[in-house]
């Protein structure tokens, strides 16, 4: 007796839900490859701009839920490239693993929901701005509330691909992010309405035009420097075990501070005139080491005609300070107090919060390694007109190329180029389009040494200009997205909803077909 069709609707529906199930698997596994390789210490950029792919096109078909599980799976597996560095290198505190690894997941599914949504109900234009604006408006309001600052932004993954790391100067971070996640946004609904192909032909042309206008403007920019002339740099960086972490005070401190003045010293009988040495490499806890350290400083840099940036602790109870010390020929000491501490490991200091620049020949700012990830900060010295950047730091090891090169970007923003050196990490110099001009790792000999020309023009900008402009458009364009969704979900309720007087209810929807 041959079965009815109710009771053989399960018995083929479960090969499809085989299938949907095996589907999901491969597009969070491929996503997830995708993103470990694409994001990370040492990002692969092409790679961002396809990791969401097969997660939207999986979601453009399936249930919601299904699209959440899939979604969150893809960006916790690879985000899971991090591990080591957050919990092991930084030993960071539990609510960061929450944020990072619950809150960004949470994030990505929402965004690619939306993306859904808005894609299952014909709003195309939406479902691609759903997607990057979701992303943008979080790394922003993050940058805002965070003591990390703009760290973690898919932004940085475009650092090597310089034409695009121009969009930086119109956008700031919030344009590249933006750019990576509209392509594969983009690519996701020309898939879901290819059987319309000049619909999804638009799509694509559209799409193209952008990025083509964004390497367009990139290329020129590259290929247009700001003319300037240039001025030797010197870095210097020695890590454990040949110098200490942070010298003790006294005899300690006035060692290594001496060991530092010679290879400054050195690096000025080559021609440097700016010279840049690391942050904490001691500690003035007694008045007499700070004027001892001053005046052999202070001497150096009028002997040799150089500006010289020293970096240490100073001690002033009941306050102690992650300071940077501006030496330049036949001008008082300057000190610029770190601005952005890194919590746990500096919560012991205070916050500085004023600017220092100097002009000895060009005018050239200064701050401290963890300040470079925040926006306001650059931007206030580039409105001071500051052409290089003096940035004592101090890396982690792993993360020396990825953190050094986040400073890179400020450069590209705000119109300057950048002089770092940083202990466990890397001695660097770019200049205003974000080109590395030298580079060197810290542990290159017992005492690393890097010489180089930098440019000494500052560049204008529209990030400059403006700020953060194009985070609050993404802002806009992210509600009026909620808002259209809105509006399609109410029409759909009123289209559901029996007419006034009828005693019929609307027609069941199927999803396949009836048996005979």
């Amino acid at each position: 007796m041959a079965s009815s069709g109710s009771e053989d609707t399960p018995l083929r529906s479960r090969p499809a839900r085989l299938a949907r199930l095996g589907a999901g698997a491969l597009a969070a596994a491929v996503a997830a490859v995708l993103f470990w390789f694409g994001t990370g210490l040492h990002p692969a950029w092409p790679l961002v701009w396809l990791a969401p792919l097969p997660v939207l096109v999986f979601a453009a078909s399936a249930s919601w839920w299904s699209s959440a599980l899939v979604a969150a799976g893809a960006w916790l597996l690879g985000t899971l490239n991090l591990w080591h560095y957050l919990h092991d290198a930084l030993r960071l505190p539990p609510a960061i693993f929450v944020q990072f690894y619950g809150v960004e997941t949470l994030v990505f599914a929402l965004a690619v929901l939306l993306h859904r949504a808005l894609l299952r109900r014909g709003a195309y234009a939406s479902a691609i701005i759903a997607l990057p604006a979701v992303r943008v408006a979080y790394e922003y309001l993050l940058s805002v509330a965070s003591p990390h600052g703009t760290a973690g932004s898919l932004a940085y993954t475009q650092l090597d691909f310089l034409p695009v790391l121009q969009l930086a100067s119109l956008t700031g971070p919030w344009g590249l992010t933006f750019a990576v996640l509209a392509a594969p946004a983009a690519l996701a609904v020309a898939w879901r309405i290819r059987g319309v192909p000049r619909r999804a032909s638009r799509t694509l042309a559209v799409v193209a035009a952008a990025n083509a206008a964004v390497l367009g403007f990139g290329a020129v920019r590259l290929a247009t420097p700001a003319s300037a002339p240039t001025v030797k740099v010197g870095l210097v960086a020695s890590d454990p075990p040949v110098s200490p972490d942070v010298a003790d005070p006294g005899a300690p401190t006035r060692a290594v501070l001496e060991a530092y003045a010679m290879r400054a010293a050195a690096l000025a009988a080559q021609g440097a005139r700016l010279i840049v040495l690391p942050e904490k490499l001691a500690v003035a806890a007694d008045p007499a080491d700070l004027r001892d350290s001053d005046a052999r400083f202070q001497a150096l840099a009028d002997q040799t005609g150089a500006v010289i940036a020293v970096g240490l602790i100073r001690a002033a109870p009941p306050a102690s300070y992650n300071e940077a010390r501006v030496y330049t020929p036949g001008q008082a000491v300057q000190a610029y107090e770190k601005r952005h501490l890194l919590p746990p490991f500096e919560s012991r200091f205070t916050p500085g919060d004023a600017l220092v620049v100097a002009s000895p020949r060009a005018t050239w700012g200064v701050a401290i390694c963890k300040d470079m990830d925040f926006t306001p900060l650059s931007r206030d010295y580039g409105r001071a007109g500051v052409a290089l950047m003096l940035v004592p730091a101090w890396d982690f090891v792993l993360d020396g190329l990825w953190h050094g090169h986040m400073a890179v970007m400020r450069g590209v923003e705000s119109g300057f180029g950048v002089v770092r050196a940083a202990k466990q990490g890397y001695l660097m110099v770019s200049d205003n389009r974000g080109r590395i001009l030298a580079e060197m790792p810290s542990d290159a000999a017992p005492f690393a040494t890097l010489l180089a020309d930098a440019p000494t023009g500052h560049d204008a900008t529209l990030y400059l200009a403006l700020g953060d402009w194009f985070a609050w458009l993404t802002l806009a364009a992210l509600a009026v997205a909620l808002a259209q969704l809105l509006r399609l979900r109410a029409i759909t309720a009123s289209r559901s909803r029996p007419t006034a007087g009828s005693d019929c209810p609307p027609p069941a929807s199927r999803t396949t077909a009836p048996s005979p």
